[in-house]
């Protein structure tokens, strides 16, 4: 990944996110993706806060945007590993928040929702 995809990616990530297309922001992740958050261990209890595979974050996403109608992302700044990319942004509520991806090829096969403590 280069920096300009990179950028490129975080760019579409957000505007996907901003528009509410689940759709669209899934289109980068495998189908066997992993994905945890502490927000997830909320909206779907019963995952304790890990999700697997695309049909189940797009149940979690669908869910989580049904009760935040006001969801709105500002980024911050991009960090750029050999295989991941940290999207550092501001929610609609003001935090900072730090999305973690983890690539395989083009598409993210593990993500991270990490929030202050």
């Amino acid at each position: 990944m280069t920096i300009r995809d990179a950028d490129g990616f975080a760019r579409d990530w957000c505007q996907a996110w901003n528009a509410h297309d689940v759709e669209a922001v899934l289109a980068h992740f495998h189908d066997d993706v992993v994905f945890t958050s502490p927000v997830a261990a909320r909206v779907v209890p019963e995952s304790g806060g890990v999700v697997r595979g695309k049909d189940a974050l797009r149940r979690y996403w669908t869910t989580a945007l049904a009760a935040v109608p006001e969801l709105h992302f500002e980024i911050v700044a991009t960090y750029i590993g050999t295989q991941a990319l940290v999207i550092n942004y501001r929610n609609h509520r003001g935090q900072l928040v730090n999305e973690v991806l983890i690539f395989d090829g083009d598409l993210v096969r593990e993500g991270h929702g990490t929030y202050l403590d």
